[in-house]
């Protein structure tokens, strides 16, 4: 869990990220081992997909990767929503100081060249952390209140769609196509993974099924936990499933005018949930306390074939 100072300073920066030095290639080695060890110990599929880069992108993706799993960690810490605002507020003074060109901690200073680089927006890290300020305003309600079907998908835009832009411009084709791609493709992800994780979200009472959906199956007044067991819960989440397929069939669309090569990492993360997705539905959410994942030996395929492609 990522700890941050008390101070609301605008000099404050996330604690538990290494602070780091000048300019040294000492200090840019440091940077780049601490990205890369987030990366690996987060066991996520997104290192493989990271793999089929050449290096000097990967490095830039494991960087943005570092910087999202962080952010992400302070917004489900445990920590009394006041202090995660604080810590939030804190990476995006940290944001700044990376465009000022004068990072202070280790994320940051992986990023610095990937920036250059790649001409990463600004406007991504600050949406993403956007994202994150939703996930912990849900916590502080004192009863909890679902989105409503605008907000779930501004929320996909943020946590998802933003990974999504950051990383096109890394692998090599920020065309408008391949950003529509990196938004559309975002949001079926991230679909994907609310229909996946819907206990671990109820232990954190946390609810991201969108208010229209679940009022249409009398389901409106439950709480996330109570969703869990509900014989109605089937019939929301093939709902959202049908919108994560469409946005599936958009983003493959948008790839006959986009570099696939240069999208090859996309195209393996687009393949692996697609097939999350359809385990989650022919199991049809009987068992929505138990997490669906591929096999590795099917993940493993998936590399070969998509990174050969």
């Amino acid at each position: 869990m990522t700890q941050v100072a008390d101070s609301q300073t605008d000099q404050e920066s996330p604690a538990a990220v290494p602070r780091v030095g000048g300019g040294s290639e000492t200090t840019e080695a440091a940077a780049k081992a601490h990205v890369r060890a987030v990366v690996e110990a987060s066991g996520t599929s997104f290192y493989w997909a990271m793999r089929l880069l050449p290096q000097a992108r990967r490095e830039a993706m494991f960087a943005i990767y570092a910087f999202c799993r962080e952010v992400d960690d302070i917004a489900d810490g445990s920590d009394p929503p006041a202090q995660r605002r604080r810590a939030l507020a804190a990476w995006r003074a940290e944001i700044e100081r990376l465009y000022d060109g004068t990072p202070g901690v280790a994320t940051t200073k992986a990023l610095l060249p990937a920036l250059r680089a790649y001409d990463l927006p600004k406007s991504e890290f600050l949406a993403m952390l956007d994202g994150m300020e939703m996930d912990v305003a849900m916590d502080a309600q004192a009863q909890l209140q679902p989105l409503d079907l605008e907000a779930l998908l501004l929320y996909c835009r943020r946590v998802a769609g933003a990974v999504g832009v950051l990383s096109v411009h890394c692998f090599g084709d920020a065309s408008p196509q391949a950003q529509e791609l990196a938004v559309v493709e975002g949001e079926a992800l991230q679909l994907t993974n609310i229909l996946r994780d819907l206990a671990e979200d109820a232990e954190r009472r946390r609810l991201y099924l969108p208010r229209e959906l679940l009022a249409e199956a009398g389901l409106a007044d439950l709480s996330p936990d109570a969703l869990l067991d509900h014989p109605k819960l089937p019939d929301v989440c093939f709902a959202l499933a049908a919108m994560a397929e469409a946005r599936f069939a958009r983003a493959r669309s948008l790839l006959a005018h986009c570099d696939r090569r240069a999208l090859r990492p996309a195209v393996l993360m687009l393949e692996v949930y697609d097939r999350v997705l359809a385990r989650l539905k022919q199991e049809a959410w009987r068992q929505p306390r138990r997490r669906v994942s591929l096999p590795r030996a099917q993940k493993l395929w998936l590399v070969l074939r998509h990174g050969l492609l």
